[in-house]
């Protein structure tokens, strides 16, 4: 299960940040999880909650918004957003040359947090 050692590094991250700028508590992270990253949404939440004990972060929840695979074909130009995890081939013209565009997010985009 590596959603226990990402979920560790969020809390490295968020720790060190809010040290470094002098605020005391941690009350909930944010973060962006693409659905082709392999990381599974559930298991991060549990590992987070897990993990989050004797920490600065001991009282936060984990908001997870998940990034749908999206593309542009190489063949028709077309852009597009799967709802599979797996892409094969362009969803409007059966293309098999396209470049994934977004579904390999990993980001911390916002954190709330006490004085």
């Amino acid at each position: 299960m590596h959603e226990l050692s990402i979920a560790m590094n969020i809390l490295n991250i968020v720790s060190s940040t809010c040290e470094k700028q002098g605020y005391s508590r941690v009350d909930s992270v944010r973060v962006k999880v693409g659905r082709a990253s392999g990381i599974m949404t559930d298991s991060l939440v549990f590992a987070f909650d897990c993990a989050k004990n004797e920490t600065i972060a001991s009282g936060a929840n984990i908001e997870v918004d998940e990034v749908p695979v999206g593309g542009r074909c190489r063949q028709c130009n077309s852009s597009f957003i799967s709802k599979e995890t797996i892409v094969l081939n362009c969803p409007r013209c059966g293309g098999t040359s396209f470049k994934i565009t977004s579904g390999h997010e990993l980001e911390i985009v916002e954190m709330e947090v006490d004085g």
